[in-house]
Formats: structure tokens, C-alpha cells, sequence
């Protein structure tokens, strides 16, 4: 009898873990708390009005937890939903031969990496998680039909998309031109203006997740050589990297060695 007893408790826990993972993975209206980090980085980017927010606010999403190095979105799959970041960070990445990683992208909090899935249908690439991370769905079809009645609200993702491609642009110059140790400067200082955007750098030490070997894909360049670049930027008295922290001890000598310009993140609505 205690047995039995034990079992049905067993069985009813197991019912209500179900009904709150349902209950977790349930479409909803986004809470102004989830959307923030995207409204405070278009509010810098884009003529976004209280209006605008609104609409965006009434998009129903799915909000899911993943853990580190998950795929989000496979290449060659074809995905009804675009993912935003609530927490945590996301990279995108194309495997070449010999199953080299090239890394194309790093996104924050904020960020919907996917949304060209809109009218690009089948992904050319693959998205997935760096760390622990918060996510949220939303269907293609709410997206659509509000990109078709709020105008504003399509030139502002318009715009976002725009802000992507030049971002690409100029990774292809940092992978293209500039010696390794000029690129992971440009890169750390591309993560620290961007996220600062958003609230996210204290002082001038902020959380990114990312390790060595990731960098080394993001950059072109082998883990190896990584480790030499980052020993270089510490002893000119740069920054500071461990794993998942990095401080800046000079942002004005790593801009000036990174040929950083921030003009490509159009980080003002009137760029």
C-alpha cells in the first residue's frame, strides 16, 4: 500500500513538472522586462516611437531556457519562428571543409539573429547558443502581418537588417586586412560598444562567455596563435581575458590599434 501510495505521488509530480514546462513553453504576450534589451538598443538606433514599442510588446512568443552550444536553428532547416535573445549570448557560424568553423557573428541580449528567416526560407547557416540563455519564439505570421500594418515598425527592422549587413562588412575587412592581434582588438571593442548600448558593461569590465578557441573561429586564426594574441594585448597593458569576463585596461590604446570606427554600428538613428 505505502508503494502504491509512493507511486501515484511519483506520477502526480511528474503531471505537474509537465504542466509547468507547458506552461513555460507556452505562447504569450512578451513582458516589457523581456523585450527591454531590444527596445534600449533600437531606441539608440532607430526612430522608435511609444507606439511602436507597443506593438512590438503585443507579439506572442514562445520563451525557452537552452543551455550552452545548442542549435537553435540548423543549416538547410526551414524555421517558422524568429528567435530574440533575452539572456545569454548566440553566435552564428558556417562549417567548411574539413569541418573548419568559421564563426560570422556574435549576438547579445537583444538581438534576433534570425529574423532574415522572414523572407529568406530555407537558413544558409547555422545559430546556436554560447552559454545558458533565455530565448523567444515568435511565429513568422504575427511578425509578418505586423511588419504590414505598423510601417514604422517595418522600417525599423528594415533598418536592423541593414545594421547587420554592415556589421558583416566589416568583419569581412577585420578577417581580411588586419593582423591577428588587430582583429581580436576590433572584435572586444565592437563586444564593448555594443553592449554597452544596452547596460551591459560595468566600468569597463563586462561578461561575454566566449573562449579562446571560439575567438580563434571568430578571428580566422588557430587557438594557438590565439593564445599569443592575447598574451601580446596583455603585456601592452590592454585588457584583461579570462574566461567568460574581459576588462579593458585601455580603451583608447585597443581602439587606436583595432583602426576601430564605430560608424558601422550606426549606434544614432540619424547615421
Amino acid at each position: 500500500m505505502a508503494e502504491d501510495r509512493r507511486l501515484f505521488a511519483f506520477r502526480i509530480t511528474i503531471r505537474n513538472l509537465e504542466a509547468w514546462l507547458t506552461f513555460l513553453r507556452r505562447e504569450q504576450a512578451m513582458t516589457p522586462d523581456l523585450v527591454e534589451p531590444l527596445l534600449k538598443r533600437l531606441r539608440v538606433t532607430a526612430d522608435v516611437s511609444a507606439e511602436d514599442e507597443q506593438a512590438i510588446l503585443r507579439l506572442p512568443a514562445t520563451i525557452r531556457r537552452m543551455g550552452g552550444g545548442e542549435t537553435i536553428v540548423a543549416t538547410g532547416e526551414r524555421p517558422s519562428v524568429c528567435c530574440l535573445v533575452i539572456e545569454g549570448f548566440v553566435q552564428r557560424s558556417k562549417i567548411v571543409a574539413e569541418d573548419r568553423r568559421q564563426i560570422l557573428s556574435f549576438h547579445q541580449p537583444g538581438d534576433i539573429p534570425d529574423l532574415q528567416s522572414l523572407y529568406l526560407h530555407v537558413l544558409d547557416h547555422e545559430v546556436t547558443t554560447l552559454d545558458d540563455c533565455v530565448l523567444g519564439f515568435i511565429p513568422h505570421a504575427p511578425l509578418r502581418a505586423l511588419i504590414k500594418t505598423s510601417p514604422n515598425v517595418a522600417e525599423v527592422l528594415w533598418r536592423d537588417t541593414l545594421i547587420d549587413a554592415a556589421i558583416f562588412r566589416e568583419w569581412i575587412c577585420n578577417v581580411g586586412q588586419r593582423d591577428a592581434v588587430s582583429r581580436l582588438a576590433h572584435l572586444i571593442c565592437e563586444l564593448h560598444t555594443r553592449l554597452a548600448t544596452i547596460g551591459r558593461v560595468e566600468g569597463s569590465s563586462f561578461e561575454f562567455p566566449a573562449t579562446q578557441a571560439l575567438f580563434a573561429d571568430a578571428i580566422g586564426t588557430s587557438a594557438v596563435h590565439l593564445n599569443r594574441v592575447v598574451q601580446e594585448l596583455r603585456t601592452r597593458g590592454l585588457l584583461e581575458m579570462e574566461r567568460g569576463k574581459i576588462e579593458i585596461l585601455d580603451l583608447d590604446g585597443l581602439r587606436k590599434l583595432a583602426d576601430f570606427d564605430p560608424l558601422y554600428l550606426h549606434l544614432d538613428a540619424a547615421l
